[in-house]
């Protein structure tokens, strides 16, 4: 694809040209306007935002505890089973639900569901928009990512009415795509906006917890009500030429990857009625293998376009000795991604899911940190999980320009997808400021 400084030297010299070979002149005109059309367009990342519920929606674990012992449907093997998890779910005290779940009985309505989707998405809309100083008349394309919610009319349409966005924005809602949704959203993004340049996205990550909080007796169900907790993510997408300097990120790379033909993967995150007729949604004990295999296949699209060629020539050795029988399985090289990238945000889907992928990245514990500490301090957020880690590393000051970020998302399918960023400007996006407060250690040791 040709860059801009070389189109700029061969309109130079067809203009030059011009004078003694007009016909001839003409049709490399044509070919510099040909090759301008096909040049891909830049996606930066102006600015991003996360939620950050107030103090009365925290959710301890006494009062976990009380709200399990006053709740007649949930019987006692039922009752210690969610103790149990959730005491090693390596949760602080200060992960928030919705005050609709803490009601007792819990109070699971369309009206308490849509309450709290307008709580969450208008809040970061706001704070993002304010900070940028963009009117909600100006954006281009509206993107919103829910997986279980998804009313009618849409949470796009929502929005649209809130903000009084224009009649003509392009609106995409997108449902059922797990907790890597939020780099889905970014990938359909992407494509719009080097489809309609000059232009600026605006995508919302969240996942709405009242209607789809288990009250059944299914131990895989239940331990959806352990994992899950409030959160969602606003980001701001430019594909303008005036945005390149003010940008903080831009977006290199988008690998997607889906297992969905492997039975075993289909149904690892799984929604389904139990044999009382409660709708919730089952985790396999295998999600840990399932979510390897799925980052590896991931790996083996993403290490060519990232890793240097001395790790990729290692990589390949192996698998060639492999092949000819001269090395065990257990040789094959894992290759050295901190070669690649200065920082890693992995989906915290859970403490067993974040060490396991650290272990198969050889990842040193400052490179899961910010993981680690997304999920005591929030829980499992789903697909916005991924910018509340890298606004904590934003918030340590640790991104510095020219710095990579490896985000890495898991979902139900089985998905797993990857987005890659390189920082332009250091400076810290609205989205840390939800770490303020939040930070009174360098390190946890989640438990």
């Amino acid at each position: 694809m040709a860059s801009s400084g070389h189109v700029l030297g061969l309109l130079g010299f067809v203009l030059a040209f011009a004078h003694r070979h007009f016909p001839l002149a003409m049709l490399g005109l044509v070919a510099i306007v040909f090759l301008v059309s096909k040049r891909k367009a830049s996606v930066y990342l102006l600015d991003f935002n996360c939620y950050k519920a107030p103090d009365s929606y925290r959710l301890p674990k006494c009062m976990f505890r009380e709200h399990l012992f006053f709740d007649d449907k949930v019987d006692p093997k039922s009752k210690a089973f969610l103790i149990k998890i959730f005491d090693k779910s390596g949760y602080s005290e200060e992960t928030c639900i919705p005050p609709s779940i803490t009601e007792l009985p819990i109070k699971k309505s369309l009206s308490s569901a849509l309450e709290e989707a307008e709580t969450v998405i208008f809040s970061v809309i706001h704070g993002l928009l304010r900070k940028n100083n963009v009117s909600p008349r100006s954006i281009d394309i509206l993107i919103c990512n829910s997986t279980m919610f998804c009313p009618t009319p849409s949470l796009t349409a929502m929005v649209v009415n809130k903000f009084g966005m224009r009649s003509n924005i392009q609106s995409y809602n997108l449902s059922g795509m797990g907790c890597s949704a939020g780099v889905v959203s970014v990938g359909l993004a992407r494509d719009l906006l080097r489809v309609h340049r000059n232009s600026l996205a605006l995508i919302v990550s969240t996942e709405i917890l009242n209607m789809n909080w288990y009250t059944g007796k299914n131990a895989s169900m239940l331990i959806t009500n352990c994992l899950f907790r409030m959160g969602s993510a606003a980001l701001l997408l430019s594909s303008r030429d005036q945005d390149k300097k003010a940008a903080k990120y831009k977006l290199q790379h988008l690998v997607r990857t889906t297992r969905s033909r492997d039975d075993q993967s289909y149904t690892c995150v799984y929604q389904d009625v139990d044999s009382e007729n409660e709708v919730g949604v089952s985790i396999s004990k295998s999600i840990v293998n399932v979510a390897g295999d799925a980052l590896n296949s991931n790996m083996a699209s993403l290490g060519p376009l990232v890793l240097p060629y001395t790790e990729q020539c290692r990589y390949a050795w192996s698998l060639i000795k492999r092949k000819l029988g001269t090395g065990r399985e257990t040789e094959t090289y894992v290759p050295n991604f901190r070669r690649a990238f200065e920082h890693f945000c992995i989906h915290a889907g859970g403490k067993s899911v974040i060490e396991a992928i650290g272990k198969n990245l050889k990842l040193g514990e400052e490179d899961l940190e910010a993981s680690k500490m997304t999920l005591y301090k929030f829980g499992n957020t789903a697909a916005s999980s991924i910018w509340y880690e890298l606004a904590y590393t934003e918030a340590k000051g640790r991104v510095k320009a020219g710095d990579r970020i490896w985000q890495i998302a898991l979902g139900s399918g089985f998905k797993c997808n990857s987005a890659v960023w390189r920082c332009i400007n250091p400076a810290a996006s609205e989205g840390a400021k939800v770490w303020e407060g939040k930070m009174e250690t360098d390190h946890v040791e989640v438990p």
